[in-house]
């Protein structure tokens, strides 16, 4: 309503005193900008198997290595291509991807 107001004001203004508001929507103050609200819980990213791309997962934000790798194997595509192979190698580039060499 308050992005609104300087556009059509009479309109803010109504729907403003219909909700609830206190006093003229032209004069309330703006909200204030809490930086905790814009961090994610989760992050989702990209898994590959021999350097292609293969899917995605979602994982907590602060989701460990072993978390992470966990989660890629877990994830259907992933493990159809795992299976009967043998890992080489894990790499896990935090908040970012996991990629595994198998042989």
């Amino acid at each position: 309503m308050q992005i609104l107001c300087p556009f059509a004001p009479h309109l803010a203004e109504e729907i403003w005193e219909a909700t609830g508001g206190e006093g003229f929507c032209s004069m309330s103050a703006w909200p204030e900008y809490d930086e905790a609200k814009t961090i994610d819980a989760t992050i989702e990213i990209g898994v590959q198997v021999n350097g292609k791309v293969r899917g995605a997962v979602e994982i907590p934000a602060e989701a460990t290595k072993e978390e992470a790798i966990a989660a890629a194997k877990a994830d259907a595509k992933v493990a159809a291509l795992l299976e009967g192979k043998t890992i080489v190698k894990e790499i896990y580039v935090p908040k970012r991807i996991v990629n595994i060499v198998v042989r």
